[in-house]
């Protein structure tokens, strides 16, 4: 017992063992994130047009109207439809299926029917994902204040629970309405976790090269979650079974749940010991504007095409479910390789230039996925969109807590909030919106749109090149950048003189002053 009590107390000191509860709950959050979005269209598809239509189990003794089929699936040398009769869309009703010739691909069984059901999906499945962030993006201000209340413990394991009992409504719901419960409950969880974790980072690894490193290696966990979310989900619901992924997530948040107990202590209350900035004063500030903007319009990009894609690539692809989800494997691959490499060559390159330049590449990756014509096709635009992203993502968290510290007073509750609202409004406004623009103009102009939004932003980065310190804390850039100060706004001074790190030569003009 007293060497488990001394390991425990040991761990409870340990910034390397917070950062890895962080990454836990940040991994667990995006799996069930991606999760859904290979399931959900095509769960959907299957027990509410099929079953309305009584062709769940479709049989060959049952006369059908032909699908539409791609113009690939026609033979080419006889003009006919495979497993047609010559002249003829419809097959007899006593025929078996017949096989098809050699060289012509069969038909795949995800070619869809029913277009306008289709088309209405396309915005119904947009605002079942588009649920979460929504929700999130109401909860994460009072997170935000609680945080700077009672601490990030608490706040944490909340958010643990709460996913916990979204993860086992996704497994056993079978409805419409009942998904988008349990889609709104997570965003609930997401934003007490992500908000709590976050702050929590940025309180611990006060350095602004560490804890560019540690929100790297926490959006590694981001994005490991996001890497194994869509895949997983794809394969286990084709050949398992739709409760099957929820269940085993479910399993990893309870022993995420364990982890928390042990190293957090979730039943103390651990307020902030200075006040924090107001958020309306940080929304007030247009480099932290700047910052979530980019956030929000890089993510948005990929938040479209979660409910988008699938449906695509099921209507001129004919995919069939398990690819659904493999689709987004290139992006999260690259997404997990951009967050940890550049979450420490952002910092030697700039992260303005870093942001920049990710921004530029998201706009040029969506631009070449309609180009794509399977789904090998979609590999190099997928991956370049998950690499820039990453590049996005590293550069701006960290710069979110450099702002406060530059800027405001160094507490990360708030500004996180601030940071996850705009993460979460890409994840709002691109499914939500995403479906009725592919309903009125269709998928390829949804990219576009999406595309050039992205390049038109980037150069707005340029002005977190050197964001200027205000009020008192300039005197810490005095010696640094002795032209930039000499033209920023002062403020009154917030905190008392100890706080900050004033030279000698200060603190006699500040003696002469009184």
């Amino acid at each position: 017992m007293p060497a488990g009590g001394s390991w425990l107390a040991a761990g409870r000191a340990s910034r390397g063992l917070v950062l890895v509860v962080v990454f836990v709950a940040l991994l667990l959050d995006n799996m069930l994130l991606t999760v859904v979005v290979p399931i959900i269209p095509s769960f959907l598809y299957t027990t509410e047009y099929e079953g309305a239509n009584g062709s769940v189990a479709p049989s060959w003794t049952e006369p059908t109207p032909p699908a539409p089929l791609p113009s690939s699936y026609f033979d080419t040398t006889t003009g006919n439809v495979p497993g047609t009769t010559q002249g003829s869309g419809k097959r007899t009703e006593s025929s078996p299926p017949p096989q098809n010739p050699p060289g012509i691909p069969p038909a795949p069984s995800s070619c869809l029917q029913g277009e306008e059901f289709l088309a209405k999906e396309n915005v119904r499945v947009g605002l079942l994902f588009a649920s979460k962030a929504l929700m999130q993006l109401g909860v994460n201000p009072a997170v935000g204040f609680l945080t700077n209340r009672i601490g990030y413990h608490i706040p944490m394991f909340l958010g643990f629970s709460i996913m916990f009992l979204s993860t086992l409504m996704f497994a056993f719901s079978g409805t419409y309405t009942l998904l988008f419960i349990a889609r709104a409950l997570q965003g609930i969880g997401s934003s007490f976790s992500s908000v709590a974790g976050l702050g929590m980072l940025a309180s611990v690894y006060t350095d602004d090269f560490e804890r560019g490193n540690a929100m790297g290696i926490a959006l590694g966990g981001l994005a490991l979650g996001v890497l194994i979310g869509a895949p997983f989900g794809s394969v286990m619901y084709e050949f398992v079974g739709k409760a099957a992924p929820f269940l085993v997530l479910a399993f990893l948040a309870l022993l995420d749940g364990a982890l928390q107990l042990c190293i957090l202590q979730p039943s103390r209350i651990s307020p902030e010991s200075t006040q924090g900035t107001p958020m309306s004063t940080l929304l007030r500030d247009p480099y932290i504007l700047v910052a979530a903007g980019a956030l929000c319009f890089s993510n948005m990009g990929v938040a479209m095409l979660e409910p988008t894609l699938p449906i695509w690539m099921m209507q001129t692809m004919c995919s069939p479910n398990w690819q659904l989800g493999v689709a987004f494997l290139p992006a999260s691959v690259s997404y997990l390789v951009g967050t940890n490499l550049f979450g420490i060559l952002a910092h030697k390159m700039g992260r303005w230039l870093c942001s920049l330049v990710g921004m530029a590449m998201v706009g040029i990756s969506l631009l070449c996925v309609p180009l794509a014509r399977n789904i090998y096709g979609l590999i190099g635009p997928n991956g370049g969109l998950g690499f820039a992203i990453g590049m996005v993502d590293s550069s701006m968290m960290p710069i979110m807590g450099h702002l406060v510290d530059l800027r405001h007073s160094s507490v990360y509750g708030n500004v996180y909030a601030i940071a996850d609202v705009a993460f979460c409004m890409g994840f709002a406004i691109g499914p939500s919106t995403g479906g009725l623009i592919v309903r009125a103009i269709g998928f390829p102009w949804l990219v576009v749109i999406i595309g050039v939004l992205n390049i038109a932003y980037a150069p707005l980065c340029w002005y977190l090149r050197s964001p200027p310190a205000a009020g008192e804390k300039m005197a810490i850039l005095s010696q640094e950048c002795p032209l930039q100060t000499q033209t920023s706004p002062t403020q009154p001074p917030q905190k008392t003189p100890h706080q900050f790190p004033l030279s000698d030569e200060s603190d006699v003009e500040a003696e002469n002053m009184e």
